[in-house]
C-alpha cells in the first residue's frame, strides 16, 4: 500500500534498472525509432525503421560497457569491429521484432504490474521499502525521463509476457527425463596416450621455397592496416589549479542561496496507519472505519487492530508502520491528515484513492537548520564554491580552447601556450583504436577524418571523458601496406613448422589406432612408441579433470562389441592428438535430487529450443530487411575472435 501512495504521488514513476542490463533495446532507448530527414535507414523490421544515427549510438553504448568490462585487460588489435557492428544490429531487430509482436498480440502491463516490479527494485530501495528519493536520485544519475523508463519497463514486461507464454509451457515426459539422466551420469573408464607435435618439431625443417609459397597463398593476411600519431593537447577539469579561498562575505551569500536545500534537515514524520479498502461498497466501508476508530477511542491498541483489519498487507504485519515520512512522498490529504497530527495524535477517518485511512503521527522529527558558523557547513560552501569556480574555469578554457584551435587550425602551439597545456603524442594506432586518449571513439572517429588526416587541421575539441577535452592532429601516418615477406618469414616459417608437426602427431595417432584395432594389445602398441598410457580412471560428461575435446570424444565413442574396447582421436586444445579407448560403461543408482535437477536441466534446454522456434516463427511474420549495413572501420588485419 505504501508503495502504491508513494508511487501514485510521484505520477506512476517507473524506473526498470533491471531491464536496462538486460535487454537489447535499453541499449538506444524507447524513443530510438524515431526521426528522419537526412537519416539513412539502416534496417526495416515491420513498420519500424532504425535509422544510422539510432545504430551508432547503441552500438557506442555497447562498445563503452565493453570497455569498461575488460578495463586494462582491452586489446584493439584483438577487437573485430565489422562482427561486433553485426551484433549491435541483429540485437535492435530482434528486440523490434519481439517488441511489435508483442503488442500485436495483445499482451499489455498495466499499472498494477508496473507498480508491483518497481517497488521489487532494490536500487529504489531504502530500509526494505521503496523510496520515492532513492527512485529520484537513481533515475537522474542514469540520466532517464520517468515517462521513458515507465515505457522501457512496460516492454520489457510484455516481451517478457511472451517468451513466458512458451518458456514456462514446456515440458518433458518421465521417460525423457529418465534417459537424460542417465546419460548424464553414465561414467566411462578411459585410457590415451597423446602425440605432442612439439615431440616433432625439432626434426622439421622448412625450406625458402615453402615460405615463399605459402606467402604467395596467405598473402591477403599479412596487410599492415593504416595507422596514425596523433599530436593533442588535453584540458581536464581535475587538473586546474584551484582559486583563491573564498571571503567569508562571499560564503554567506553562498549559504543564503543553499540554506533552503542544502543545509535545512526536512521536517519527518514516523507514521502509522489502518487502511480499509473501498472495495464493492464505500458506505460499508467508511462504517467499518468508523467502528475501528471507535475501537480506538476505547482504548484498544492501534497495532493490534492494523494487524487485524488494516487491508494494506505491506503495513500490517508491522501494525500499521509505515516509518519515516517526509513532504511530498504521500498523496496530499494523506500527508496533509499526517502533518496537522502531534506527536501520538490519532486522526479521523481521511479519505483518499486507495480507501479510508485512520493515521498516527508515532513521531515527530522537526526541522533543523545547520547555522553558517557550523565548521561542516563552512567546509561544504568552500568546497561548493571552488567546485563551481572550477566548472566556470574550465567553461571559459573549453571556448578558448575551441577558438584557438580554430584560428590555427595547422599548429596547437597557440592553444598550448596560451592555455598552458602540454602537447603530447600518442602511440600508433589503427581504426581499432589505441590505449588512452586513442580508445575513445570521438578521438578515433576525429583521427581518421579527412580535416586530420588529409587536410592537416586540427580537430575540434572533443569529449574524452568526464570534464575533459582534447584537440588532436595528425603527427606521423602510415597508410594500408602489403608486409615484405622478410617481415613475416618467421610467422611464415613457424606456421609450417607447427602445421607439419601437427600432421605428424595426427598420423602417427591414426597408425596406433589401427594397430590396436587389429588387434595389437593396447598397452604393448602404446609402449613400443614410446608414449605413456594415462588412465585417469572413470569419467562423467561434465568431468573437468581432462581436456574438454577429450572428455567430448570419449562418450562419442560407440560401446565396444562383445565387450571389446572402443578407440577414437581427438584434437586436444593445445594441438596435441590422443589416441583414447574405453571399455567399462558404469551407470550410478538414481539419486533423487539429482534427478530432478536433471529434470529441470532438460526442461530448460527443450523450453529454449521452442522458443528459438517460436521466436523464427514470429521474423516469418514480423520481416526484417537490412536496407543498408552501417559502414565498419577498416578491422586489423589480424582478427581475433568477436567479443
Amino acid at each position: 500500500m505504501l508503495q502504491q501512495i508513494r508511487d501514485r504521488t510521484s505520477g506512476l514513476v517507473a524506473g526498470f534498472i533491471v531491464a536496462i542490463i538486460a535487454i537489447p533495446f535499453a541499449f538506444w532507448g524507447v524513443d530510438s525509432f524515431v526521426g528522419g530527414g537526412g537519416d539513412p535507414v539502416v534496417a526495416e523490421v515491420g513498420d519500424q525503421k532504425i535509422r544510422d544515427s539510432q545504430f551508432r549510438r547503441a552500438y557506442e553504448q555497447r562498445y563503452q560497457q565493453y570497455l569498461s568490462l575488460l578495463g586494462d585487460n582491452f586489446r584493439p588489435e584483438q577487437f573485430d569491429q565489422a562482427r561486433f557492428r553485426q551484433r549491435v544490429l541483429e540485437d535492435m531487430t530482434q528486440e523490434s521484432m519481439m517488441r511489435q509482436y508483442a503488442q500485436d498480440s495483445g499482451f499489455h502491463a498495466n499499472d498494477a504490474v508496473l507498480f508491483e516490479t518497481i517497488s521489487s527494485i532494490p536500487a529504489f530501495q531504502r530500509d526494505g521499502k521503496f523510496s520515492t528519493e532513492a527512485y529520484r536520485e537513481v533515475l537522474s544519475q542514469q540520466g532517464y525521463t520517468a515517462d521513458r523508463f515507465e515505457a522501457q519497463l512496460r516492454e520489457s514486461i510484455e516481451i517478457d509476457q511472451l517468451r513466458g507464454m512458451v518458456i514456462e509451457t514446456a515440458f518433458v515426459t518421465p521417460a525423457q527425463a529418465s534417459q537424460a539422466y542417465r546419460l548424464n551420469t553414465q561414467e566411462r573408464a578411459l585410457s590415451y596416450a597423446t602425440f605432442e607435435p612439439a615431440r616433432y618439431a625439432a626434426a622439421i625443417t622448412v625450406s625458402e621455397d615453402e615460405v615463399k609459397a605459402r606467402y604467395e597463398e596467405t598473402k591477403a593476411q599479412w596487410q599492415a592496416p593504416e595507422r596514425v600519431k596523433l599530436a593533442y593537447v588535453e584540458l581536464a577539469l581535475s587538473e586546474l589549479a584551484p582559486t583563491g579561498a573564498p571571503s567569508g562575505d562571499v560564503l554567506k551569500v553562498l549559504y543564503d542561496a543553499e540554506k533552503a536545500s542544502r543545509f535545512t534537515t526536512q521536517e519527518e514524520r514516523k507514521a502509522s496507519h489502518i487502511l480499509v479498502a473501498f472495495g464493492a461498497d464505500k458506505d460499508a466501508a467508511r462504517k467499518k472505519i468508523d467502528g475501528i476508530a471507535a475501537e480506538l477511542k476505547a482504548g484498544k491498541a492501534f497495532a493490534d487492530l492494523a494487524r487485524a483489519q488494516s487491508d494494506d498487507s505491506g503495513s500490517k504485519a508491522a501494525g500499521g508502520d509505515l516509518g519515516w515520512v517526509k513532504r511530498g512522498q504521500m498523496v496530499e490529504k494523506f500527508e496533509k491528515a499526517l502533518y496537522d497530527l502531534k506527536a501520538n495524535e490519532i486522526s479521523g477517518p481521511v479519505e483518499t484513492e486507495f480507501g479510508w485511512h485512520l493515521i498516527r503521527a508515532d513521531e515527530v522529527r522537526p526541522s533543523v537548520v545547520r547555522p553558517f558558523e557550523d565548521s561542516g557547513v563552512q567546509a561544504e560552501l568552500a568546497e561548493l564554491y571552488q567546485g563551481r569556480e572550477q566548472q566556470k574555469r574550465f567553461q571559459e578554457y573549453s571556448e578558448k580552447l575551441e577558438q584557438l584551435a580554430f584560428e590555427n587550425p595547422s599548429s596547437l602551439e597557440p592553444a598550448a601556450k596560451e592555455l598552458n597545456l602540454t602537447i603530447k603524442t600518442t602511440d600508433w594506432f589503427t581504426r581499432a583504436g589505441g590505449t588512452g586518449v586513442a580508445a575513445q571513439d570521438a578521438v578515433k572517429a576525429a583521427a581518421f577524418s579527412p580535416e586530420v588526416l588529409n587536410d592537416g587541421e586540427n580537430s575540434k575539441p572533443l569529449q574524452a571523458g568526464d570534464n575533459r577535452l582534447v584537440v588532436v592532429r595528425k603527427a606521423e601516418y602510415e597508410p594500408a601496406r602489403q608486409k615484405p615477406i622478410e617481415e613475416v618469414a618467421e610467422a611464415l616459417r613457424t606456421q609450417l613448422r607447427d602445421a607439419a608437426a601437427k600432421a605428424k602427431a595426427k598420423a602417427d595417432a591414426e597408425a596406433l589406432l589401427a594397430a590396436v584395432r587389429g588387434g595389437q594389445p593396447l598397452a604393448e602398441a602404446v609402449a613400443a612408441r614410446g608414449l605413456t598410457l594415462k588412465s585417469p580412471g572413470t569419467l562423467r560428461r561434465d568431468a573437468t579433470t581432462e581436456d574438454r575435446a577429450l572428455v567430448e570424444a570419449l562418450f562419442k565413442l560407440p560401446r565396444g562389441k562383445d565387450g571389446l574396447m572402443s578407440y577414437g582421436l581427438a584434437t586436444l586444445g593445445d594441438g596435441s592428438v590422443a589416441m583414447l579407448a574405453f571399455g567399462a560403461v558404469h551407470e550410478p543408482g538414481v539419486d533423487a535430487q539429482q534427478a530432478e535437477a536433471s529434470t529441470a536441466r532438460l526442461r530448460d534446454i527443450v523450453a529454449g529450443g521452442e522458443f528459438r522456434a517460436y521466436r523464427k516463427q514470429i521474423a516469418d511474420e514480423v520481416k526484417v530487411e537490412i536496407v543498408e549495413a552501417p559502414a565498419a572501420e577498416t578491422a586489423p588485419a589480424e582478427e581475433a575472435p568477436a567479443p
